[in-house]
């Protein structure tokens, strides 16, 4: 058993690989941001049709980047109480 010093280095890859998840999902919500600004300049009309889909991705990558940050806190508080 490694102990204290091994619970910090798992907790601490831990971090590292939600905030690796936050950042994909940041980028993946940014292509769809400007995949929605382009489809509404090429159309460039009062009322542009988007796919529903589209707004719903973004709605799920903010989700899914809620629940990651609130897991890096709970990471980070537990860390910092051992």
């Amino acid at each position: 058993m490694g102990g204290l010093p091994e619970l910090h280095q798992m907790l601490a890859a831990a971090q590292a690989s939600t905030a690796d998840g936050r950042a994909h999902l940041e980028r993946a919500k940014a292509l769809l941001e400007d995949a929605t600004r382009a489809i509404v300049e090429a159309q460039a009309k009062a009322n542009p049709w988007l796919p529903p889909q589209l707004a719903q991705a973004i709605e799920q990558i903010d989700v899914q980047l809620g629940k990651l940050t609130a897991a890096g806190e709970l990471l980070t508080a537990y860390q910092s109480r051992l």
